[in-house]
């Protein structure tokens, strides 16, 4: 069992930077792969980066590709998301969420309650 929780959202302006935390409980944080995923209101959740456990190879998606920068550290239990240059459309509730390397929100096991971000024009 992992229980995850977010922290770092709030409030920006566009061209503002954020970079929000993920908190792992337990002891099996680093089997598994880590992902962001994000949900802005009327709009399905969508995968924005995810980082693999064996070598911590990453993926983004290309809306975000260049700005966000996604990072672990297992000694500390964490994953991270750097995000630069921050636009209007990234406003949305960010989830973390523990699984299998994938974009596909099904192959995750885990999720966090998720942190608002929101990014003013």
């Amino acid at each position: 069992q992992v229980q995850l929780v977010e922290s770092g959202g709030g409030l920006v302006q566009a061209g503002g930077s954020l970079r929000l935390s993920c908190a792992a409980s337990g002891r099996t944080f680093s089997s598994y792969s880590m992902g962001w995923f994000r949900q802005a209101p009327g709009k399905e959740r969508e995968f924005v980066a995810a980082i693999r456990r064996s070598d911590s190879r990453t993926f983004y998606a290309d809306s975000v590709k260049g700005r966000f920068t996604i990072s672990r550290d297992n000694a500390k239990n964490t994953v991270y998301l750097q995000m630069n240059s921050l636009k209007p459309e990234d406003t949305a509730v960010y989830y973390c969420a523990a699984g299998s390397y994938s974009t596909n929100p099904g192959t995750y096991t885990y999720w966090g309650q998720g942190t608002q971000v929101t990014v003013s024009s």
